[in-house]
């Protein structure tokens, strides 16, 4: 799914980020605000791993969405 498509539909999709990573907190959910850089610097904090690491988790989250 487009980026722009995951944005404008956050606040649906939000429950679906926390499923597939299950350590963010509701306020991470609320700060994302559907933002990719500031989701992929959340899972990278969160699972202490590198950035790409994250992307790539997030590219292939999306892909599914």
């Amino acid at each position: 799914m487009n980026w722009d498509i995951i944005q404008g539909k956050w606040t649906e999709l939000k429950g679906k980020a926390q499923a597939e990573w299950g350590k963010l907190t509701d306020d991470d959910l609320d700060i994302i605000d559907g933002r990719r850089k500031e989701l992929a610097g959340r899972v990278q904090a969160r699972y202490g791993i590198a950035r790409d690491e994250a992307e790539r988790q997030i590219d292939e989250w999306a892909s599914r969405h």
